[in-house]
């Protein structure tokens, strides 16, 4: 079934540098979308003037944390929920500050569109350029630019008009082809968020609210059914079941269909589908599925059920990824790494940096090692091969989760560009 309007769930990541007003954009559209219960507003009330200058504070709404609400920034991911008639949202409220970068790449790896929140005092920062080039890199569908505070620059469409060019120039230097959709805005007064503004009569276009009821983010459905097995269920039916139980990533998945077990390359048919519990003839994206095949194979925890389809996953043991770095110790050439992909966890090995991304000319130059929030390029050889597809062919196919082999910390997101051997 293809997603309407009506029934579209939309994910939403805000992400900007410090006090560029995320959090109170999100007050406000839960505010004047009637998004906010009396008694969250009665302890929005109380948070101001323990935390404030007494004046009514959207964005306590989301800096929940004592830390956040006593430093006046957004340090966690913080989700917020709520519907119009014509969708529901779920809204990430992701950490603006260079020291969080990790804390917003997690915001933004399931989001559908990304609202990138410029000052327009200060027009596009450091953390301007590193935000919109990892969304861009995480192949985010709809970039909203909210060019914020407008009211402190006298609503000036020229000031406006530079910053919606420089971020412009930020996507194409990065060959991004993502659509960039500028709304000039106030988020404490409310202009332009749910309602239109009286202040910028220049501006006809939609407000943020109207942007993110109308982006198109309906999923591809040609893709194939891929479908990691995390586990081989044996209790469901009896003592000859076999259900092999994992999340259906993409594609559809049908009583009768042909499929392959990669990376063993083994081929059955789909003889039954079980769905939250319950006999279904197909499966779709999303579901939280059951497969019983008709041959007795060898299947379990780490293989990929593949259907039918294209772009479809294959078996890698070299891999070429865009990386966002999150470790506190420096990455260098010849280092180990655990990676998690799907449902396998593999050993790899850094076999060289490409480069790495100057968040000042947006150049790719030369590295012999990545700091903490470096943006790079690198290569690694994999002990075990994974089943994927390049991250711009699936985003759940393509993406890879870095583990230190010592301490278990994640350190790195990265999404694969090209993939080589079996």
């Amino acid at each position: 079934m293809v997603a309407t309007l009506s029934n579209t769930q939309v994910r939403i990541a805000t992400i900007g540098s410090v006090d560029d007003g995320k959090s109170t954009l999100i007050g406000r559209l839960l505010h004047d979308s009637k998004g906010i219960f009396e008694d969250q507003l009665s302890a929005i009330g109380r948070a101001s003037k323990k935390y404030g200058d007494g004046t009514f504070n959207l964005a306590l709404l989301t800096d929940g944390l004592r830390a956040e609400r006593e430093q006046g920034i957004t340090i966690d991911v913080a989700y917020r929920y709520f519907a119009t008639p014509k969708r529901s949202f779920v809204l990430a409220d992701t950490p603006g500050h260079a020291q969080f970068t990790r804390n917003m790449v997690t915001g933004a790896s399931v989001s559908d569109v990304a609202v990138v929140l410029v000052d327009a005092r200060h027009g596009v920062v450091e953390q301007t350029r590193r935000h919109v080039s990892i969304a861009a890199l995480l192949r985010v569908s709809h970039l909203v630019l909210a060019v914020n505070k407008m009211d402190l620059v006298d609503w000036d469409e020229e000031r406006f008009d530079a910053i919606v060019t420089d971020v412009g120039a930020i996507l194409e230097s990065l060959d991004a082809r993502v659509p960039l959709r500028p709304v000039p805005i106030s988020a404490t007064n409310g202009d332009n968020v749910v309602e239109r503004s009286s202040s910028m009569p220049w501006y006809d276009g939609p407000t943020v609210l109207e942007l993110l009821e109308t982006v198109d983010i309906a999923p591809q459905t040609g893709s194939a059914a891929v479908l990691p097995v995390q586990w081989v269920n044996r209790v469901h039916g009896g003592s000859d079941y076999r259900g092999y139980a994992g999340p259906l990533h993409s594609g559809l998945l049908r009583v009768g269909d042909a499929v392959t077990v990669l990376p063993k390359g083994i081929t059955s048919v789909v003889t039954g589908i079980t769905v939250a519990g319950e006999p279904a003839e197909v499966a779709v994206a999303g579901d939280a599925v059951a497969v019983e095949l008709a041959d007795q194979v060898d299947v379990g925890r780490g293989d990929v059920i593949v259907g039918a389809g294209d772009p479809a996953p294959r078996a890698c043991t070299f891999v070429e990824a865009d990386i966002c770095w999150l470790g506190e110790t420096d990455l260098r050439v010849d280092d180990r790494l655990v990676l998690r992909h799907l449902s396998r966890e593999v050993n790899a090995t850094v076999t060289a940096i490409r480069s790495r991304l100057d968040l000042d000319t947006l150049a790719a130059l030369p590295a012999e090692l990545l700091a903490l929030n470096d943006i790079a390029r690198v290569a690694l050889l994999l002990d075990r091969p994974v089943v994927a597809t390049t991250y711009e062919d699936g985003r759940a196919t393509g993406s890879i989760v870095a583990v230190d082999p010592v301490s278990n910390a994640t350190v790195g997101a990265l999404m694969i560009r090209k993939m080589e051997g079996a």
